[in-house]
């Protein structure tokens, strides 16, 4: 009888294992696609792509042949450790033998072992499992799971509890027309716009929840900005004080992740070139403030005094930069009319509401704000709106049996991810984007 005790055994080692340990000159087994061939006559350089990076191997060609191995191809290599300066993470390994695990069946399509593969977006969106096999394409995405660790991390650390919450639903969070609608067993279902619903529910339960998943609009247009489908951030909190205290747990998020970035993930950091932001403390200032002072110092004109226009969010960025020096500002008290109907409306001033955008780099991506918690004033603000509870019971349930003074944020990780690394379309930093045009690959 044979049992299974949850130990890999292998007979390879990892490029972290060979760093650790005390391998120089000893003899080791490595395994790995072939990235690059690098032919310096009587000898080669076989550079392996590893889920750690990029592994070097010496090959003496009078003494092992290397005609059938090509780009891609899978490899089972064994040799001795030499450590070096001039080799990717600072060792080669000196071939001995050579073992070919399997081979391409065809030519590669794309130029994954350059640096930079100089293909065309839409090329790349195509061929988009094998245009990640280039080490920067990759390593965008190595980034995006630290952003995704540290926001965990974080909210673990303050206290928050993670959950899961539907995709197909009754009816929209937010309404509008950007819904995805599908048929479940004959009824009407739509997906997700948010967990904003399910999110309230279980502030009743844990008082502050958090929650990474996809979200879907139905937005008709294609912008460089915009998906159908995006990984939303979110996370409520109860027994607030206010607003600016979601404000301040984001603040709090974005300082840890620079640092978790620069501790974990300092390599693809340095391979992209990225220059993160400095966050000490975040200015704020609010809506119509902020119309204002863009309108003045750049001569533009107020279109829209209900919203922000893309070219004001990107001159709001560019004023605080100029001015305070920061990347991220918090652009506070938005009309009612633009937000949904379960945003508290100010007390002082009901024509404006106890919300924010966070702009990253003149781009909003994060909205947020307090909630009306009480069961009258939600009823009375879906009466105003002309709009029907109906699909909205068990939501509207909860204020019924006591809610505490509540709110949360929902953060675009495409986005954050967009402007962290300085591309200028989100589909760069989404793995299998969807859009208007695209659904596969």
């Amino acid at each position: 009888m044979e049992f299974v005790e949850g130990v890999l055994k292998r007979d390879d080692l990892e490029i972290s294992d060979i760093q650790a340990g005390d391998y120089e000159g000893k003899d080791v087994c490595v395994k790995g696609n072939v990235h690059v061939i690098r032919n310096m006559g009587d000898i080669a350089f076989i550079i392996l792509r590893k889920r750690q990076g990029q592994l070097q191997c010496v090959v003496d060609k009078k003494d092992l042949s290397i005609k059938e191995i090509h780009e891609e191809a899978c490899l089972k290599v064994e040799g001795t450790v030499s450590k070096t300066d001039k080799a990717p993470n600072g060792f080669e390994i000196l071939t001995k033998k050579i073992e070919i695990i399997s081979k391409p069946k065809e030519p590669m399509v794309l130029p994954v072992g350059k640096w930079k593969m100089k293909t065309s977006l839409e090329t790349k969106m195509s061929l988009r499992p094998i245009a990640l096999r280039n080490i920067r394409e990759r390593s965008k995405f190595k980034i995006q799971e630290g952003i995704l660790r540290s926001f965990r991390d974080y909210l673990y650390s303050e206290g928050f509890t993670e959950i899961t919450t539907p995709k197909i639903n009754a009816k929209g969070a937010e309404g509008g027309s950007n819904l995805f609608r599908l048929e479940y067993f004959n009824k009407k279902a739509v997906l997700a716009q948010s967990p904003q619903f399910y999110k309230q529910m279980m502030v009743g339960v844990y008082e502050r929840v958090f929650e990474t998943g996809p979200v879907f609009r139905a937005e008709k247009h294609s912008t460089k900005r915009h998906l159908n489908e995006y990984m939303g951030l979110d996370f409520e909190m109860g027994f607030i004080d206010s607003f600016e205290d979601i404000m301040n747990v984001e603040t709090g998020f974005l300082k840890y992740m620079v640092e978790f970035l620069k501790k974990d993930y300092q390599k693809e950091l340095n391979i992209l070139n990225v220059e993160l932001p400095v966050i000490d403390k975040i200015p704020q200032v609010r809506f119509d403030e902020a119309k204002k002072l863009v309108s003045e110092k750049y001569n533009r004109k107020i279109k829209n005094p209900f919203d922000l226009e893309p070219e004001e969010e990107e001159l709001i960025g560019k004023y605080f930069k100029e001015e305070y020096g920061s990347d991220f500002v918090f652009v506070t008290h938005y009309p009612s009319k633009k937000r949904p109907f379960y945003a508290m409306d100010d007390p002082e001033d009901e024509t404006v509401t106890l919300s924010f955008d966070l702009l990253f780099r003149g781009i909003e991506i994060t909205t947020g704000g307090q909630r009306i918690h009480d069961y009258d004033m939600l009823m009375k603000k879906i009466e105003a709106r002309g709009m029907t509870s109906e699909g909205m019971e068990h939501y509207l349930m909860i204020f019924k049996y006591g809610m505490p003074p509540h709110g949360g944020l929902g953060l675009g990780l495409e986005r954050l991810t967009m402007k962290l690394l300085g591309e200028e379309n989100v589909r760069e930093t989404s793995m299998f984007p969807r859009d208007l045009s695209r659904l596969e690959p």
